[in-house]
């Protein structure tokens, strides 16, 4: 199956058109016109190989959105015409025990990421900055009527990825703290809300205020005011660190109370620091997690048609993608691009 998008040929290189093959039709697969795409800080590292793991060329995107266009002799969840999404994963082995528990982004032989991952036959996957794509029905997500397609795409991503601890760990009823308001902060505030904890969300931008409390926030805390920080000292249930840049962790283990744990959910391309101590003598803990299994994200998605949630977007062509990159490394977004792919039929191939 042709198709048509935008890639990083090599390494720190402007995204350029690309044409490219996706496979054919088999029969547990759905194919998708893709009509929004979000722009996920990973793509920005992807793109620039800040990981060391690059395959070029490299078409990014795993928050998309599309329209059903075909499907396998063998799916019966989806329809031509039905509003479908993929997510960050396309596959997994389904054997082991974290697949089989529905966790298969922890799949102990690797999942099979959207881009950048190489497939059984070899060949690397690539993303929803294209025209298309082609899914194992298994990993592809039904989207509630009510959501903005536009505004759910990044929830794909950015959604499940701030979803995930927060239902882990059960906050209802805690006093959370989220700390940055970004693309993944800013969901983290509405999801916390929505599950009946307190939220205080911790930024050094006064700025952002307004928004967090607009969010769901119940109190804003300058990070670097240490009167305010030290209000909150011993206090929180839990903590989202919402941060994707280098960063000392000890001020907001100081805000745990005993048996707190904070979940980073940004990725630093630098590690970060701790002190063992502000850890031990509080029995804190801090955690990582990845996104969510299948099953967790349709979950998320439903919440979120329950309950309103979507993201804050900017709306862009593809055309203004590199741009958008650019804004993206100066925290320029306010919360999330995402790709309106009508500007990519527009192109003539």
């Amino acid at each position: 199956m042709k198709s048509y998008g935008y890639a990083a040929h090599r390494a720190k290189e402007p995204l350029r058109p690309f044409a490219f093959e996706r496979r054919e039709l088999a029969n547990r697969d759905v194919a998708l016109d893709v009509l929004y795409c979000g722009v996920c800080h990973s793509d920005l590292h992807q793109v620039r190989d800040e990981w060391g793991v690059g395959i070029f060329p490299m078409v990014p995107g795993h928050e998309m959105i599309g329209r059903v266009t075909a499907v396998g002799s063998q799916v019966s969840r989806f329809k031509p015409g039905d509003l479908a999404g993929v997510g960050v994963m396309v596959d997994s082995c389904r054997k082991c025990e974290s697949c089989q528990q529905g966790l298969e982004q922890y799949c102990e032989k690797g999942c099979t990421f959207t881009y950048n991952s190489p497939t059984a036959d070899g060949q690397p996957t690539y993303g929803g900055y294209a025209r298309n794509i082609v899914a194992d029905d298994s990993f592809v997500l039904r989207i509630p009527g009510g959501l903005d397609p536009a505004a759910a795409a990044p929830l794909l991503c950015a959604g499940i990825t701030t979803y995930s601890p927060l239902r882990h760990w059960r906050v209802k009823g805690q006093k959370v703290g989220v700390v940055g308001l970004g693309g993944l902060g800013h969901l983290a505030v509405k999801f916390a809300h929505a599950m009946g904890a307190r939220v205080v969300l911790f930024t050094t931008s006064e700025g952002k205020a307004p928004d967090a409390l607009r969010f769901g926030a119940d109190e804003v805390v300058i990070s670097t005011n240490e009167n305010e920080m030290k209000r909150h000292a011993d206090s929180l249930d839990f903590i989202v660190n919402a941060i994707s840049a280098q960063h000392n962790l000890n001020p907001y283990l100081g805000l745990l109370k005993r048996d707190g744990v904070m979940a980073l959910v940004g990725l630093p391309d630098k590690d970060l620091s701790f002190s063992i101590p502000n850890l031990s003598f509080k029995r804190r803990q801090i955690a990582g997690t990845a996104i969510g299994g299948i099953a967790e994200t349709q979950e998320m998605l439903d919440f979120c048609a329950n309950h309103g949630i979507v993201c804050d977007i900017e709306l862009i062509p593809i055309q203004k993608i590199n741009e958008a990159f650019e804004r993206m490394s100066r925290n320029d977004v306010k919360y999330r691009f995402v790709i309106d792919l009508a500007s990519l039929r527009n192109e003539s191939r």
